[in-house]
C-alpha cells in the first residue's frame, strides 16, 4: 500500500512539474540599448584618453627648448630608448628662484608635490650655429599662472620622493636606425659645451609637454 502510495505521489509530483515546465515563461521587457552602450562607451573613452593627451598637447602647445645635462652616449642610448635629464631637474637650479620655498616640500617628505616651472624665451632664440637656445627658469609656483606674457609659459613638474625632480618629458623612443646615428654623433659632440645637445618640445596651456626632437650640435633628430 505505500509502495502504491509513493509511485502515486510520484507520479502526481513529476506531471505537475511537466505541467509546469511547458507553461510560457513571462515577457519580460527588452533590456534597453543604452545599458548595453554605455559600459562600451566609456571603456572606448578611457582607451581613447591615453593617447588624447599628447594629441592635444601637441597641436595646441607652444615650441620650447630645454637644456639637457651633459650627456654620455652609453647611458643616454640603451636599446631602442633614450633617458634625459635637464638643468631645471637639478634641485639646485629652481632652489634659488622665487616661488620655490613656497612650493617645494622639505628634503626628505615622503610626499610627492607637483608644480609649475616658469621659463622664459632667450632674447636671441637661435645660436650662430643655428641650434636654437634653452628657455631659462625664472620661478616656480605651486598654482599653474595665468596671463602669462608671450615669451613666458608654465611647465608642469613634481616633485618625487627624495627630492627627484621630473617633467615626464625623460624617456623616448627612437628606431634602431635613429640610434646608431644619434650615438655616433653624440660621441663625436662630446667635446663640445653642454649646450651643445638641446630638447625641443611642445607645452600646451595647462602645462603639459611632450617632446619633438633632440638637437645633438647642429643635427636634428625627431621623436
Amino acid at each position: 500500500m505505500n509502495s502504491q502510495s509513493d509511485n502515486y505521489l510520484k507520479t502526481e509530483a513529476d506531471k505537475t512539474a511537466s505541467q509546469a515546465s511547458d507553461r510560457p515563461l513571462p515577457n519580460r521587457p527588452p533590456i534597453p540599448l543604452w545599458r548595453l552602450l554605455v559600459p562600451l562607451l566609456f571603456q572606448a573613452a578611457l582607451i581613447l584618453s591615453i593617447p588624447a593627451q599628447p594629441f592635444y598637447t601637441r597641436v595646441t602647445g607652444r615650441t620650447v627648448i630645454l637644456q639637457t645635462l651633459p650627456v654620455d652616449p652609453y647611458d643616454l642610448l640603451r636599446g631602442y630608448s633614450q633617458t634625459l635629464n635637464y638643468d631645471i631637474s637639478v634641485r639646485s637650479r629652481l632652489t634659488g628662484l622665487p616661488g620655490w620655498q613656497e612650493v617645494i616640500a622639505p628634503a626628505n617628505s615622503t610626499v610627492e608635490t607637483s608644480f609649475y616651472a616658469i621659463l622664459e624665451r632667450p632674447a636671441a632664440e637661435v645660436s650662430a650655429t643655428g641650434v636654437p637656445k634653452a628657455w631659462v627658469p625664472i620661478s616656480v609656483s605651486r598654482d599653474r599662472p595665468a596671463n602669462l606674457p608671450d615669451n613666458q609659459v608654465a611647465l608642469k613638474g613634481k616633485l618625487r620622493k627624495h627630492g627627484r625632480i621630473q617633467y615626464g618629458l625623460e624617456t623616448y623612443y627612437m628606431p634602431e636606425d635613429q640610434r646608431i646615428q644619434v650615438n655616433r654623433d653624440i660621441s663625436e659632440t662630446r667635446r663640445r659645451q653642454a649646450e651643445s645637445f638641446v630638447v625641443e618640445i611642445k607645452v600646451d596651456s595647462r602645462g603639459h609637454a611632450v617632446p619633438l626632437s633632440l638637437w645633438v650640435g647642429d643635427r636634428n633628430y625627431r621623436f
